[in-house]
């Protein structure tokens, strides 16, 4: 990635597999058909309200209650959602890159059905959001902050009743804002504006004799990391312990596969110490990198925590769920790497965290593994909206976990990025990720495939991939990554023509 004794018990696993991958295609389609409705999710009779609060590129464990976490970095808010609410301590996504992780968020379906592969790419017309369904069951909704699916396209998007976005990438300072048509700009720190549009839409721009939803969707953190001024240097003075495997040693890198090896030290595959053919923005110092990560990042908490004051003074907090994630991970020296894109678990992990005092076990910790794809059909059954809604959706409801229901749940997930043509540093990858072990496929890339045990090596430092011993398991697992893609659709790679532009133009894709 003979009739011979190796060849006879791969065929026994796969046909094992594919019995198995059957049994659970069965089962998620009759959840998705059957599954119960929460008829009345709040007392009272009053639907609930939503609060989806998403950031870019935080990974899952710089948040200050990780025992991982740097032991500065300061997120009281984040801090007191795990501690007066659930964390989800498993959640993955299944592609991690902006653009197709947040389409993966709003259709609940992998990128190989919603076909959003890279970040210039818009909605194909036609696809459905599942706010549109809110509106249908009656929902206020709103969307306030970074969309990026269509790179230079900010309009409003359909599901939304109130619309405040901007284009691409946007910007940490000063941005220009799309307001339902119309565009304004605004002076300040574009974290601070984007929570200042939300409590201004809660407190004065909704229908209050209606339920509401809230997609509040960040910048911060995406790299290059750029604090809130007030916050600039609140840790130049901390001490910066690198990953262990940063270190350019033969024994981080002799089992990995040769792409890691000569992609390390870079930013999406460009070398720090001189410019490169794709990019001219060389990295900075490790610990300056570092220090403005957890500074942003400490700004997105500060935030975070300003909506869930408003939420708790105005009692809305007693009918209100509100879910908070990251849409992808990010590298920080890890493998040499400051990015994402691929299957190591810096990259697919991240935050998860949900709030709903007097609904959720306060201090609640949730293992099973959750995805991006999950949250579309889980706000739907926490609104109470039919179970048709979510039938062509990937994706699960993780809610019965929320209230502390035990169900049958996955007990691996799938991985899927595909190639970008202009940041090619990053091959096409495929994974699938148990409890324990990691299977990635490299696709077209004269090289070898990994194979990682979380347990006794959760920093993946070492690749067994040649290692005799786990060659029925490696099978095994190969087997079932692609019949369950096959099953699903996901051999058909939508790629597309490149927009015609030269290597040198591609520096502003980022």
């Amino acid at each position: 990635m003979k009739k011979t004794k190796k060849q006879k018990s791969a065929c026994c696993d796969r046909r094992r597999f594919m019995q198995t991958t059957s049994r659970s295609l069965a089962a998620l389609s009759l959840f998705n058909i059957a599954r119960p409705s929460m008829a009345a999710p709040n007392e009272g009779g009053r639907r609930r309200n939503i609060v989806f609060v998403l950031s870019d590129d935080h990974r899952y464990d710089f948040m200050g209650f990780m025992k991982e976490a740097p032991s500065f970095l300061e997120t009281p808010n984040m801090d007191r959602m795990a501690r007066e609410g659930a964390h989800l301590s498993n959640a993955f996504v299944s592609t991690s890159l902006c653009s197709p992780s947040r389409a993966s968020i709003l259709t609940g379906q992998y990128m190989h059905h919603h076909r959003i592969v890279d970040n210039q790419r818009p909605a194909p017309e036609g696809t459905i959001f599942f706010p549109q369904y809110l509106q249908k069951e009656g929902y206020q909704t709103s969307f306030i902050g970074k969309w990026h699916m269509g790179h230079e396209h900010d309009d409003p998007r359909p599901g939304f009743d109130h619309w405040v976005s901007f284009k691409g990438q946007g910007t940490y300072f000063e941005p220009e804002l799309n307001i339902n048509g119309r565009r304004q700009t605004f002076e300040g720190y574009t974290t601070d504006i984007l929570t200042d549009q939300a409590l201004s839409w809660l407190r004065e721009g909704r229908d209050k004799d209606k339920p509401f939803f809230m997609y509040l969707s960040y910048k911060a953190v995406h790299y290059p990391f750029q604090p809130a001024p007030r916050h600039e240097g609140r840790y130049e003075k901390e001490e910066v312990v690198r990953p262990e495997t940063m270190a350019n040693t033969e024994r981080n890198y002799q089992t990995q596969p040769h792409w890691v090896r000569e992609r390390r030290y870079s930013i999406h595959g460009v070398d720090h110490m001189e410019t490169g053919p794709y990019d001219n923005d060389p990295v900075p110092s490790f610990d300056d990198l570092y220090r403005g990560y957890c500074e942003t990042v400490h700004g997105l908490d500060e935030n975070l925590g300003r909506v869930l004051n408003y939420l708790d003074e105005s009692g809305l907090s007693e009918s209100t769920l509100v879910i908070y994630m990251g849409d992808n991970g990010f590298e920080l020296g890890e493998h040499g790497f400051y990015d994402k894109r691929d299957a190591f678990e810096e990259s697919i992990r991240v935050p998860m965290l949900a709030y709903a005092p007097g609904w959720i076990e306060p201090g609640s910790t949730i293992a099973p593994m959750v995805q991006n794809i999950d949250i579309a059909p889980t706000l739907l059954e926490a609104a109470g909206a039919g179970a048709g809604a979510a039938v062509n959706m990937d994706g699960r409801s993780f809610l019965p976990l929320l209230r502390g229901e035990s169900i049958p749940w996955r007990d691996h997930i799938l991985y899927e990025y595909y190639w970008e043509w202009n940041f090619p540093a990053t091959p096409t990858v495929f994974a699938i990720r148990g409890e324990r072990y990691k299977y990635i496929y490299y696709h077209g890339v004269w090289d070898h495939d990994g194979f990682y045990d979380l347990k006794t090596d959760p920093h993946e430092r070492h690749n067994l991939i040649h290692v005799p011993a786990y060659g029925e398991r490696i099978e095994s697992m190969k087997s079932q990554l692609f019949d369950e893609l096959e099953a699903s659709g996901g051999m058909n790679i939508p790629v597309r023509r490149p927009q015609g532009e030269r290597l040198d133009q591609r520096k502003n894709r980022r």
